[in-house]
């Protein structure tokens, strides 16, 4: 059996294979369906105070807003792929816009905390076979290679424009509605991508042996919900709680028997084999560092921006729309000089600069200004990241083999996923902790509160660029330019890279 996952299928068409008139209204609704996932991811972060307040969550629990829906999508991707490709990718790609619509009208409808993390879990999972299922059916829509170039230049296109659409129209949505429709904007969208994909989009499916890696999806995926949870018991009972020592025991215990099933059973859901040349685990140990820096940043620059600030939601979306140009651009030039300077250069260039910008960010009180303390960080920090993304994942492919390739780029998805999720989780108790320790030692006021929450705030920035400082340290001691660098920025082309 292929080990290839859906979510990133290298399958090709046979050379003799018809060419699908309708491919580009295929394309079309495709990237509806990723706009839709991309602007899950920005929308909400937009209303996370506005949600926080109105369903009365506590600082302890808010980051389950993200982390629940980072978690499923993350742990669920590989599986999700193995679906698309084995149950039928326009049938999986349909189920998903389906149940993506229901959670979000879910979540929409929330009268309390956990019916909106169990929404926000319900997205990540059926994220977790549109996602997959769309990446899939462009490869086997598009046959011939500069088309299928274009095709995923349109896809990629989408993932990076799509996260500043979310930010402005999260804004717009959480300042002039309510905080509900940033999810359930999704539903209209998913009927009309549902209705249109119905005539124009084709089935597919791979062929051989179709099993599933059942116990190997829950034992990755409860791992991570233990971890997360004990993250989050830390914030409430304290590191040295015998509650907190047992959810990151069993998380341990979990991981652990998901690695050691891996490396027994037939068909693996994540062949170890990936994981052990020293620039592709590299890559992937540097992807979950920096998604938990980078989502860390975005978590505590909202809360700042709205809370400290006194940002409305529209406001705080314009603030961010700097960063995702920054990463546009960088990224354009991170393609650009690969092949003739390597990834370990350009890598080790963007973890720096995003290393820096996060301490730069800890300088943060209650008088800064925007324009002269936050907007440069955001600026570094976004040129980083897209000097980081762009050769990661082409480190990521470089050498893999055919029936590995698939598997290969989803983790890079799944691992910044993962980053984000556990990143998320410790620095919100790092922040919690640290804005309780400031209170006992202070006098309570309302302007203790205020300095309490910058604190805060700063303790986590000084996290992230811990996380983020890590990550450029393992891109200078392990990342090696091999001979195969030189073009791998063409077959990368074929095999894009989201960032949520």
């Amino acid at each position: 059996m292929s080990n290839d996952s859906g979510g990133t299928a290298t399958a090709t068409a046979g050379a003799t294979a018809a060419v699908d008139p309708k491919r580009w209204l295929a394309l079309s609704v495709i990237a509806v369906a990723q706009l839709m996932v991309v602007l899950d991811a920005t929308v909400v972060n937009i209303a996370l105070p506005s949600a926080q307040e109105a369903l009365h969550i506590s600082t302890a629990d808010r980051q389950w807003i993200v982390t629940a829906y980072t978690l499923a999508f993350g742990g669920l991707l590989l599986l999700g792929g193995r679906i698309a490709d084995f149950f039928g990718r326009r049938r999986t790609f349909l189920i998903g816009l389906l149940g993506f619509a229901g959670a979000s009208a879910l979540g929409g409808a929330a009268v309390n905390a956990e019916t909106l993390y169990a929404a926000r879990g319900l997205q990540g999972a059926f994220g977790a076979l549109l996602a997959p299922a769309a990446l899939s059916l462009i490869t086997v829509t598009f046959t011939e290679a500069k088309e299928r170039a274009k095709a995923f230049g349109v896809f990629g296109a989408i993932s990076g424009g799509g996260a500043a659409i979310g930010l402005i129209s999260g804004g717009l949505l959480t300042q002039y509605a309510n905080w509900r429709w940033t999810l359930l904007v999704n539903i209209p969208i998913a009927v009309i991508a549902f209705i249109a994909a119905l005539p124009v989009v084709r089935e597919s499916k791979a062929t051989g042996d179709t099993r599933y890696d059942i116990p190997g999806a829950v034992l990755a995926t409860v791992g991570q919900v233990a971890l997360v949870y004990g993250f989050t018991k830390a914030a409430t009972d304290g590191w040295s709680s015998g509650v907190t020592i047992g959810w990151l025991v069993a998380a341990g215990v979990l991981l652990a028997a998901f690695v050691v099933w891996e490396s027994r059973v037939k068909h693996p859901l994540l062949p170890l084999r990936v994981l052990w040349d020293r620039n592709r685990g590299t890559s992937f140990l540097v992807s979950i560092l920096v998604g938990a820096g980078m989502l860390g940043m975005f978590l505590f620059m909202t809360f700042y921006l709205q809370q400290t600030m006194g940002y409305s939601a529209l406001k705080s979306g314009v603030a961010y729309l700097p960063f995702s140009a920054g990463i546009i651009v960088a990224a354009t030039l991170a393609a650009r000089f690969l092949p003739r300077v390597g990834p370990r250069v350009i890598m080790s260039i963007g973890g720096v600069l995003a290393t820096l910008a996060m301490i730069w960010l800890t300088r943060l009180d209650l008088q800064s200004d925007y324009v002269v303390d936050i907007l440069p960080a955001f600026i570094a920090m976004s040129v980083g990241m897209g000097l980081v993304f762009v050769p990661l994942s082409s480190v990521a492919l470089t050498g893999v083999a055919n029936h590995d390739a698939g598997v290969a780029s989803a983790l890079v998805n799944t691992t910044q996923q993962v980053g984000g999720s556990l990143g998320t989780a410790l620095l919100n108790t790092i922040f919690t902790t640290a804005v309780t320790g400031y209170l006992t030692s202070h006098a309570a006021s309302p302007l203790g509160q205020a300095e309490a929450a910058i604190h805060g705030y700063n303790v986590a920035f000084t996290a992230s660029a811990v996380l983020l400082g890590v990550a450029a340290l393992l891109v200078v001691l392990f990342i090696r330019r091999t001979p195969a660098d030189a073009t791998s920025t063409s077959e990368q082309e074929q095999v894009p890279v989201l960032v949520h």
